[in-house]
């Protein structure tokens, strides 16, 4: 698969209130919104919680529950949507991040997750 390729290098920024990077899906199909079942975030080995995840493409965002929920927008094969995380800003620096996303397929027998791991850089 694609998972070496998931988090997009020097995309880390700072949001009012967190922090984001650029995230791709390494499913080969896209998928449409509510079929992605979780995104979860770790940073420098502390796992930031469900509900201060954002998910944001095409000009929408959304709260991951509110991704069960969207029928009418994909996340596409190697497109960078903007991952968002509202637990508090981090310091400049370099930040170890890792990002799995937990996704439906109906020919599937289980549920994939996937996952990737970078060192990402936030500007001073």
């Amino acid at each position: 698969m694609m998972d070496n390729k998931m988090i997009v290098e020097g995309s880390l920024r700072s949001e009012d209130g967190g922090f984001s990077f650029l995230g791709r899906l390494p499913y080969y199909r896209g998928l449409g919104l509510s079929m992605i079942e979780d995104i979860q975030v770790t940073v420098d080995g502390v796992v930031q919680p469900r509900e201060t995840v954002r998910f944001s493409a095409h000009g929408n965002t959304y709260t991951l529950d509110e991704m069960e929920t969207v029928y009418d927008d994909r996340w596409n094969f190697g497109e960078k949507a903007r991952i968002i995380v509202l637990n508090g800003e981090l310091a400049a620096g370099d930040h170890q991040i890792t990002f799995a996303v937990r996704y439906r397929v109906s020919y599937l027998p289980f549920v994939p997750t996937t996952k990737d791991t970078k060192d990402l850089a936030l500007a001073a």
